[in-house]
């Protein structure tokens, strides 16, 4: 896919990735239409992206309403004339053993990471299938391949993303859509500042090496050009899955000893 001229649509591009990626796929010669809950940092990132001569949309949408994504993507086709990459990437976790996770709080991580995501791309494919020409992405996490102690909450809402990803990729063969699955690790973001206050203070910090939003947003903008199945932005993490599929005991001792460490 040529970026130059594309229309980017980005869910949760108000900090993080999400961010990141607006200004890469901007910089690539995208056009982009953001979405996230805070208005005033949108606002921002639309003037920064028209600063570089891009177009560019902002529209206030709370993923874990369906209506509010759908409002989200028929705005940018109407706006901007249509979509060529929808990126699924607004999510947040909580932090804690699963037996001191309430329910409500898997809920709310399953709605707005996993829900979040199948309304986007529903929402995307409706006007992707007509014009046969699209790439889907969907921003997990190494957890969703191999989750952490306490991250059982959010592992899973990614496990999801993954599985649904997995789907998508096969029912989409032959129609010249594409549909990826990203896989950062722990990254330079906000996200555990966030994951600390929705847990009311439970957990420790990130484990393992830690990437910049820009490295997962570079690899991002190379996936949307040449599509693939999964991005590994930092790509010694895929060794982690192999080994878990292969060593699963090992790699909870690996587990167990990195989270007692980042407490």
């Amino acid at each position: 896919m040529k970026l130059e001229g594309a229309v980017v649509a980005i869910t949760g591009a108000s900090a993080g990735i999400g961010l990141a990626a607006a200004r890469a796929f901007a910089k690539a010669g995208a056009d982009v239409a953001v979405a996230a809950r805070r208005a005033d940092r949108l606002d921002a990132l639309v003037r920064e992206i028209e600063g570089m001569g891009r177009r560019a949309l902002a529209v206030q949408a709370d993923v874990a309403i369906e209506a509010d994504v759908h409002r989200f993507v028929d705005e940018t086709a109407r706006t901007l004339g249509k979509i060529d990459v929808m990126i699924n990437n607004a999510g947040f976790g909580v932090r804690g053993r699963v037996d001191e996770t309430t329910p409500a709080d898997f809920e709310r991580v399953m709605r707005t990471n996993y829900l979040g995501t199948v309304y986007g791309c529903q929402a995307a494919l409706r006007h992707m299938r007509p014009r046969g020409a699209g790439v889907i992405m969907n921003v997990s996490s190494i957890v969703g391949h191999r989750s952490m102690p306490g991250s059982g909450a959010y592992g899973a809402s990614k496990a999801a993303q993954i599985s649904l990803t997995e789907s998508l990729r096969v029912e989409l063969r032959g129609t010249g859509i594409h549909a990826i699955s990203v896989h950062p690790i722990a990254t330079k973001t906000e996200f555990s500042e966030v994951a600390s206050r929705e847990s009311g203070g439970r957990g420790g910090g990130p484990i393992g090496p830690v990437q910049s939003a820009e490295q997962v947003a570079n690899a991002m903008v190379a996936a949307a050009r040449n599509p693939r199945p999964e991005v590994h932005p930092y790509p010694i993490a895929r060794g982690i899955v192999i080994l878990n599929a292969v060593f699963p005991s090992l790699v909870d001792l690996w587990a167990g000893r990195s989270a007692k460490r980042s407490s």
